[in-house]
C-alpha cells in the first residue's frame, strides 16, 4: 500500500537571502514588540495598583496578600487578550491596510501561477470512527480536483489505533477508496503498531519515510476539513516565500447539531479574527502553530523540529503533548517563518459535542502546556519564541489563581465587613474594568462583524445575531466556572499523581447526558459553589451578586452540562438559527455532507 511518487525538484532548495524588505518589516516588529509590551506592562502594573487600594484599604491580612498574589497571576492573560482584540480590531477597521500590515505574504497566493512543489496530505487517526475520517479526505482530494490542481497533492492515512476491529475498518476503507480510484490513487495507508511519541511520533514517523518526496506536508485531524481553492492559495504562498517554514489557516468549527457546540463556536467564531489579526501584528514570523490545518515545509521540520524526550518520570516527563507550539518554536530556531494567516476561509473542524469533551481536550492541553516548564532552557530559541512557551505556561498557571480568589472571597468579605474606609466606588471601578477587557475579545469580534457590510446577514441578520450574542456570553461564564474548576483539580492531582493520564478517541457525535452522569463528574463544582455563595450572601449579599459572574457556573453546573448536551436543544437551535455560524446559512459544497 505504500506509494513513492518522484521527489520534487525543491526538496533541498535552501533559505533564501534576507531581502531588505524583510530587514524593514523585522525593524517594524520590533517597534511592535516594544509598544505591545509598554501597554500590557503599564495596563497589568495599573491594575494591580488599584488591587492593592482596594484591598489594602483595611490592612493587609494573610488573605490579602494571597489574593493579591493571584490576581497578580491571573490578569496578565486578560491584559494581552484586551490589548491584542484593540489592536486587531484596529486593523480591521481603522486603517485601509491591515491584512497588509499583518501578512504582507499573502498577496502571492491571489495569482495563477501553476503548482511547482508537491505536497503530502497527512489526516492522523487513533480509534476514529473511519468512514467519517476517510469522506473528509476523499471530500479534501475531490475539491482539490476541482481547482486543476490535484496532481501536486498526495494523500496519507496515518493509523495510530490500537482497537483491531477499527484497525481493519481503516484497512478496508482504504482499499475501497483506492480501487474506487484506479491507478491514479496516491493514497497511502500506513498503520503504527506502537504510537510512540503520540501524533508527533506518527508525523516524524511520514517525515522520515516519505518526507524526502515533498517540499510541504498539510498534516489534518480526523474531523479536518479545508477547501481545495483555500489549499492551493495557501500552497502558491508558500512556493512564493522560501522562507516560510509554517503557514498556519484560521480554523473555524463547522456548523453543528449539538448546542453545546454550536454556542461555543458562535463565541470562537466572532471572538477569534480580531485577536488574532492583533496577535499576528506583533508576533509576525513567530507565529502559533495549532498542530493541524497548516502547511508545513518538511525538510527543515524533519532536521530541526525533533522533540525531546523530556526527563524524569510521568507525568511532566516522557513525550511532549501539545508538540506544535514546540515545532513552531524550533520551526523559528531553525531560521524560518512560522505565520498565522488570520482569515476564516475554507478551513474547519469540529468542535466538542458536550461539556466532559471539551474538559478531556483542556485537560490534555493543560498537562502538555506545563511539559514546558521542562524546555524553557533549550538553547538557541528566539525571545519571542521563548515567550511563547511562557504564555501557554501562564494560560493554565492562572487558572488555579482565579479559583484561589474566589475561594478566598468569603474571607475578604468577612474581613471588611462594616468597614468605614473601604473604597466601594474604586472596587466597582476595577470590577467592572476587569470585566469589560475579559469580554473585549467577544466584544471586538461582535463590533468587527456589525462594522463589517453584510457581516450581521452572515449570521441570520441582526436581530438574531444580537439574541445569539448574548446567549454565548452568559454561556462562556457559566462554562467558566465549571472548566477552571475541573482544572485547578487536575492541577493539583498532578502534584501527588505519579501516572500521566491517557486519552483515546474522541466524541464527536452530539449525545445526551444523563443526570447521573453530570452529578458524578460535577458534585464538587456544586458544593463550592454552595459553600462560596452562601458565605457570601451570609456575609455580604450585596458582595455575592457582584460575584455571580465567576461564581453562578458553579451552582448551575450539573443543569448546564445536561441541558447543553440535549439532541433536542440542538435541533431546536438550528431550526431557529439561534448561534449559527455563516456556514449555517450558507454552507460551502465541502461541508455540505457532514451537517
Amino acid at each position: 500500500m505504500n506509494l513513492r511518487p518522484d521527489p520534487s525538484p525543491f526538496a533541498n532548495s535552501p533559505v533564501a537571502a534576507i531581502p531588505s524588505s524583510v530587514s524593514r518589516e523585522l525593524s517594524d516588529l520590533n517597534r511592535r514588540r516594544i509598544l505591545m509590551l509598554t501597554l500590557n506592562v503599564v495596563t497589568w502594573l495599573a491594575m494591580n495598583a488599584v488591587a492593592i487600594r482596594v484591598l489594602g484599604a483595611d490592612g493587609f491580612s494573610l488573605a490579602t496578600v494571597l489574593v493579591l498574589l493571584a490576581f497578580a497571576i491571573a490578569t496578565p492573560w486578560t491584559v494581552l487578550g484586551f490589548w491584542n482584540a484593540v489592536v486587531g480590531l484596529w486593523l480591521l477597521h481603522g486603517v485601509d491596510n491591515g491584512k497588509e500590515r499583518v501578512a504582507p505574504y499573502a498577496t502571492s497566493g491571489d495569482g495563477y501561477e501553476r503548482l511547482s512543489i508537491r505536497t503530502a496530505i497527512l489526516m492522523t487517526l487513533r480509534n476514529e470512527d473511519p468512514s467519517r475520517a476517510i469522506a473528509r479526505l476523499k471530500t479534501v482530494r475531490a475539491s482539490l480536483d476541482a481547482t486543476s490542481e490535484g496532481k501536486a497533492f498526495d494523500y496519507f492515512l496515518l493509523s495510530d489505533t490500537s482497537d483491531p476491529g477499527v484497525a481493519m475498518a481503516e484497512e478496508q476503507g482504504v482499499a475501497a477508496w483506492q480501487a474506487e480510484l484506479g491507478l491514479d490513487h496516491r493514497i497511502v495507508y500506513r498503520r503504527r503498531v506502537d504510537n510512540a511519541g503520540f501524533k508527533a511520533g506518527n508525523v516524524r514517523d511520514f517525515c522520515e519515510r516519505w518526507g524526502a518526496n515533498y517540499e510541504l506536508m498539510l498534516p489534518l485531524d480526523a474531523d479536518s476539513l479545508m477547501a481545495g481553492s483555500t489549499i492551493v492559495r495557501h500552497v502558491r504562498m508558500m512556493q512564493a516565500s522560501p522562507r516560510l517554514g509554517i503557514l498556519q489557516s484560521l480554523v473555524v468549527g463547522m456548523p453543528s447539531r449539538s448546542f453545546f457546540a454550536r454556542i461555543f463556536q458562535f463565541g470562537m467564531r466572532h471572538g477569534m479574527r480580531s485577536y488574532t489579526m492583533g496577535q499576528a501584528w506583533w508576533t509576525g514570523e513567530c507565529g502559533p502553530f495549532w498542530g493541524h490545518n497548516a502547511l508545513v515545509r518538511i525538510k527543515p521540520f524533519t532536521e530541526s523540529c525533533h522533540l525531546p524526550v523530556l526527563p524524569g518520570g510521568p507525568p511532566l516527563g516522557g513525550p511532549v503533548m501539545s508538540h506544535d507550539q514546540v515545532e513552531a518554536t524550533l520551526m523559528r530556531r531553525a531560521g524560518y517563518e512560522v505565520r498565522v494567516l488570520p482569515e476564516e476561509q475554507g478551513s474547519w473542524e469540529e468542535n466538542p459535542p458536550t461539556i466532559f469533551e471539551f474538559s478531556r481536550r483542556d485537560l490534555r492541553w493543560c498537562l502538555g502546556n506545563l511539559q514546558y516548564l521542562r524546555l524553557l532552557d533549550l538553547p538557541g530559541l528566539k525571545p519571542m519564541s521563548r515567550f511563547q512557551l511562557v504564555w501557554a505556561i501562564l494560560m493554565f498557571i492562572g487558572v488555579p489563581a482565579w479559583t484561589l480568589i474566589i475561594a478566598l472571597s468569603p474571607v475578604l468579605a468577612f474581613e471588611r465587613a462594616g468597614s468605614a474606609v473601604f473604597p466601594a466606588g474604586l472596587a466597582i471601578g476595577l470590577h467592572l474594568t476587569f470585566f469589560t477587557m475579559y469580554l473585549m475579545p467577544k466584544l471586538a469580534g461582535l463590533a468587527d462583524i456589525a462594522l463589517t457590510k453584510g457581516g450581521t446577514k452572515r449570521y441570520g441578520g441582526t436581530g438574531n445575531f444580537a439574541l445569539s450574542a448574548l446567549t454565548e456570553i452568559v454561556f462562556s461564564f457559566l462554562l467558566g466556572a465549571v472548566t477552571t474548576f475541573r482544572i485547578t483539580l487536575f492541577m493539583l492531582s498532578l502534584l501527588v499523581s505519579r501516572d500521566k493520564p491517557a486519552w483515546g478517541g474522541q466524541s464527536r457525535d452530539a449525545h445526551r447526558l444523563t443526570w447521573g452522569e453530570a452529578v458524578t463528574a460535577l458534585w464538587p463544582q456544586t458544593l463550592f459553589g454552595i459553600v462560596i455563595l452562601g458565605a457570601l450572601f451570609a456575609i455580604h449579599p450585596t458582595v455575592a451578586l457582584w460575584s455571580l459572574p465567576l461564581t453562578l457556573g458553579f451552582l448551575t453546573a450539573v443543569p448546564f452540562a445536561v441541558l447543553t448536551s440535549l439532541p433536542e436543544l440542538g435541533a431546536w437551535s438550528k431550526r431557529i438559527g439561534l448561534c449559527g455560524i455563516p456556514e449555517d446559512f450558507a454552507t460551502p459544497a465541502e461541508i455540505a455532507k457532514f451537517v
